[in-house]
């Protein structure tokens, strides 16, 4: 009964942690991974992954942040560089996963909404999401949001016995301000 009174309350956002939420995005990593062609990995992370990537983005000072109801994690997303090119600066690539149990929900449009309102705040100009092209439901939540395809990568990636394209999509924030200097 728990899980039904859970999917119908109202999700908060919370600043995620490696200490309070790796465990949990862990398992939304390693479903996806293992059941999806959402990411294109093969072998299930580890909690030594999880550290490490908690490290790697609050050195760079990028954000995790997730949707929680009642101390559980729903999903999460994040953003980093796009590529490590100084010219890339106002690019970023984001990520967002949602666990199993509550997709089709408008959980990830929240989480997306969150990641453009956040991008923008810090001054990104860019936001890329790079997609398999068979996940349709990103592609359409992404279309919304009003993003573009720049375009298929065909046979980017070999999983479940036979080859993924890759979409690329992207959306335009607005000019930040004093890019001159920076």
């Amino acid at each position: 009964m728990w899980l039904e009174d859970l999917m119908s309350g109202e999700c908060g956002f919370v600043e995620c942690d490696d200490e309070r939420h790796s465990e949990a995005m862990l398992d939304i990593f390693n479903d996806a991974i293992l059941n999806t062609t959402s990411l294109y990995e093969l072998e299930p992370r580890t909690p030594e992954f999880m550290s490490s990537w908690f490290d790697d983005k609050k050195a760079g000072g990028w954000p995790v942040f997730g949707l929680e109801d009642d101390g559980v994690l729903v999903g999460f997303a994040t953003y980093g560089a796009f590529r490590p090119r100084p010219c890339y600066r106002f690019t970023v690539e984001h990520s967002i996963y949602v666990d199993s149990r509550f997709r089709g929900r408008g959980h990830g449009k929240r989480l997306l909404e969150e990641v453009l309102r956040r991008a923008e705040a810090q001054g990104f100009h860019v936001v890329v999401g790079v997609i398999d092209s068979s996940n349709a439901a990103s592609v359409t939540l992404h279309e919304n949001a009003g993003f573009t395809s720049c375009g298929i990568i065909r046979h980017a990636g070999y999983k479940f016995g036979r080859w993924l394209d890759t979409c690329i999509m992207q959306l335009l924030l607005k000019d930040p301000q004093g890019v001159a200097g920076r």
